[in-house]
């Protein structure tokens, strides 16, 4: 069952970069691989490879639309080696067809954000995996500002925290990156570098939004339930992070094995009650889209009819 593209006071469910069957898939390219060919080959490569993921993002915007999903989360590898500069200058020949998708996605409602990689370390203890991680995060802001998105947290750039016990070095390094960054970025807990007290200091003093996710929550601190009153406490400490509480984000995934397995299970059976009150879900779920329709079915259809009576 497919949710309406209505706005309603429910949440928003988003898929993350691909479906689990082909409808939603893109190409990659390896280092090794490209390396490989002739300078001119490359260039020909990568401007074909980048052609056809701009046309797959525009089939992932038509996904997103027939299926009622409101969010869609960017792969980081959309277009590779864009951060290099025969990657940027082919990038920059797509400007006008970037535009036009990102025109596209806002018109229709439905909201673009992005996770860049593992990678990206703003609080490591070396000066060149930050230099490299803000490269990385430059890049990502630079196809943000070619699709027309905005330069703010509705067009998320979301990361973890890192290194743990270097809280103060993160909130500096925020505080100096390039506008078209800082003001996209937001930091997620995870479970097990920065709990999601940690993370809402670090987002609180580097003026930035945090993402909090609940699975990550429960494992971190040893919980059993989502209904732990830590649970709400967090979902609405988060909120405050938001320039606007509509735009809050949130992320939602089981465990695979147990309720505390850190693998994400295929589909999403048990949901927090206090993410009834959250606008934005991304749901992370092997399943993919399977899993957002299911709760589309079970989750939010109840929801809304019992609006409607």
């Amino acid at each position: 069952m497919s949710q309406p593209l209505t706005d309603t006071a429910l949440p928003k469910l988003g898929l993350v970069c691909i479906t689990s069957t082909n409808q939603v898939r893109y190409r990659a390219l390896t280092r090794k691989r490209l390396l490989q060919l002739e300078l001119s080959e490359q260039e020909r490569v990568l401007r074909a490879l980048y052609a056809d993921n701009l046309q797959r993002l525009n089939l992932a915007i038509d996904f997103c639309l027939e299926q009622g999903i409101r969010l869609y989360r960017l792969t980081s590898a959309l277009f590779p080696f864009a951060d290099e500069p025969i990657g940027e200058g082919i990038l920059l020949d797509f400007q006008d067809t970037l535009r036009v998708t990102g025109d596209r996605a806002q018109a229709a409602g439905i909201r673009l954000v992005i996770h860049p990689d593992q990678f990206v370390v703003l609080s490591s203890d070396k000066p060149e995996v930050i230099e490299n991680s803000i490269k990385i995060l430059r890049t990502q802001a630079q196809i943000f500002d070619l699709l027309g998105l905005p330069r703010s947290p509705w067009a998320m750039m979301e990361i973890h925290g890192g290194k743990g016990d270097r809280a103060e070095r993160l909130i500096q390094v925020i505080r100096d990156l390039p506008d078209g960054i800082r003001c996209r970025l937001a930091l997620e807990n995870d479970e097990y570098a920065y709990s999601a007290a940690e993370i809402l200091a670090v987002c609180q003093a580097a003026e930035v939004p945090m993402v909090f996710d609940a699975h990550h929550h429960v494992i971190h601190e040893k919980l059993e339930s989502y209904e732990h009153p830590s649970v709400a406490e967090m979902v609405l400490a988060a909120r405050g992070t938001w320039p606007f509480p509509e735009w809050q984000l949130v992320h939602i995934s089981n465990g695979c094995d147990a309720f505390g397995d850190p693998h994400h299970s295929d589909l999403i059976t048990v949901m927090p009650s206090s993410y009834r009150e959250v606008p934005w879900i991304e749901v992370e779920a092997k399943l993919k889209e399977q899993a957002i329709a299911k709760l589309q079915e079970e989750w939010l259809a109840p929801a809304i009819a019992s609006m409607s009576a």
